[in-house]
């Protein structure tokens, strides 16, 4: 946004940082989270403290003093972030991905060599954790975490080692407790911890990343959400009519230590089952309306029971029964992509396609958050402040994302088209942020619409 389009809706924005840092104890600390997303909002090449000064015309300490070592509680503010959020969004369901942060140094909390689905290569890189709400035509990050790898946790490193990463986490201020955990956990806890203030997921998209982990399926099984993820084909699973038998000691021997009864029958792969029920029982579903058109593909639906050594059973040793769904376009020698689900044997099929095809809005997000917010610009070498500086980022998409979603400004004519059109799709969504009219309240004829996003 220009200076010019920001002041179209500066009234909106100072309302709605009143809101949101609410938590600050501070009027000053409430004053400058305000500057913090009008540096954010503004055009500019670079999201960091110094370059977002200039542009202000602030003084850079101020903001790197609120970042860094200002008495704030993020995670006060992104709670309430969250469930303004969810009340904006209405979500469907929720995304959880990773998207990596490159660096060239190796001073920052958790940097190392790592993949990052993202940037599609290992890199150099901090890996951030999300959790997102999301429909199809909105979205936005609900909570964050930082991945701590290996190589940053001195309790899990050689003995020669643990002196000098002890030291490197000391000096970007990472918390006693914070270790090495998988991907999954992180999630976890972010769910355990929006529960803790109301916010439960209406059901949870992943892709295979998290999907392939039974560990992952299982918590989400004992907390009881509902999920569709994808999966590789070459996990197993049993057909849904298998029963697990009871174990038969012989009396020879050493008795078996399990007890639970078990399958019978080696459980075959994913693909196997689809193989097995053919081209011909698949189905053509169109899950929504792209940018280019109609999207719809043909798929196979199978009900399974998902195998495995990590996968939870029932007391008598049944595996829980889910959805298989495989994509197997017409033009392709096999299936291109596996979801399992737990989601009820009634869904429809169109909202299992649907499900599990949502998880492009976190995509979608991340790419917003980077190019147009400064997500992955802070320079800081702090825990502390890079929880802040992602903070300040959601808190900035959230605010263009109600923006978006002003039933007035959806109800005026289209300035692309000259006559009245609902928006009901991310296209058209996207095509009216890029002439957003001002408000009633602060237009003059005077005024250019703002254009939040002519550089994504």
């Amino acid at each position: 946004m220009t200076p010019d389009e920001l002041s179209v809706v500066r009234q909106r924005l100072e309302a709605f940082a009143a809101d949101v840092f609410t938590p600050l104890a501070r009027s000053d600390q409430r004053a400058k989270g305000e500057t913090y997303l009008r540096g954010l909002l503004l055009d500019g090449r670079r999201k960091s403290m110094q370059p977002m000064a200039d542009r202000l015309g602030v003084d850079h300490q101020g903001l790197q003093q609120f970042v860094t070592t200002s008495t704030w509680d993020t995670t006060a503010v992104r709670m309430r972030l969250a469930r303004r959020a969810v009340e904006v969004v209405e979500p469907v369901a929720w995304v959880v991905d990773d998207t990596g942060f490159p660096k060239d140094g190796k001073s920052s909390p958790g940097v190392a060599r790592q993949y990052s689905g993202t940037l599609g290569k290992v890199a150099n890189c901090q890996i951030g954790v999300s959790v997102h709400a999301v429909t199809d035509t909105a979205s936005c990050p609900l909570d964050w975490r930082l991945f701590v790898p290996t190589s940053w946790d001195d309790q899990a490193v050689d003995e020669a080692e643990r002196h000098g990463v002890a030291a490197r986490r000391a000096r970007c201020t990472i918390p006693e407790d914070e270790r090495h955990r998988p991907k999954w956990a992180l999630v976890v806890e972010m769910l355990d911890e929006l529960a803790e203030h109301g916010l439960r997921p209406p059901l949870l998209a992943a892709d295979a990343g998290y999907g392939d982990n039974s560990q992952f399926r299982s918590a989400l099984d004992e907390r009881g959400i509902g999920y569709i993820m994808q999966v590789k084909g070459d996990a197993l699973a049993h057909k849904p009519d298998v029963q697990p038998v009871p174990r038969v000691w012989s009396g020879r021997g050493r008795p078996p230590t399990r007890t639970e009864p078990r399958y019978p029958k080696t459980a075959v792969s994913l693909v196997e089952h689809i193989r097995a029920a053919g081209r011909r029982t698949a189905e053509t579903i169109i899950w929504r309306e792209g940018s280019k058109g109609t999207m719809s593909s043909q798929f196979i639906f199978l009900r399974v029971r998902p195998a495995g050594h990590r996968v939870a059973s029932d007391a008598d040793g049944t595996l829980p029964e889910r959805w298989l769904i495989a994509q197997w376009p017409d033009d392709e020698a096999e299936p291109v992509k596996y979801w399992l689900s737990s989601l009820p044997a009634t869904t429809s099929r169109t909202d299992l396609v649907r499900y599990g095809k949502i998880r492009w809005r976190i995509e979608h997000d991340y790419r917003e958050l980077k190019t147009g917010l400064g997500l992955d610009h802070f320079e800081g070498r702090s825990w502390t402040g890079w929880h802040r500086h992602v903070t300040l980022v959601t808190a900035a998409h959230l605010f263009i994302t109600e923006l978006r979603l002003d039933p007035k400004r959806l109800r005026r004519p289209d300035p692309l088209r000259g006559h009245p059109r609902a928006a009901t799709t991310p296209r058209d969504l996207d095509r009216r942020l890029h002439h957003l009219p001002p408000t009633r309240e602060t237009a003059t004829p005077q005024q250019t619409p703002p254009n939040l996003t002519k550089h994504h």
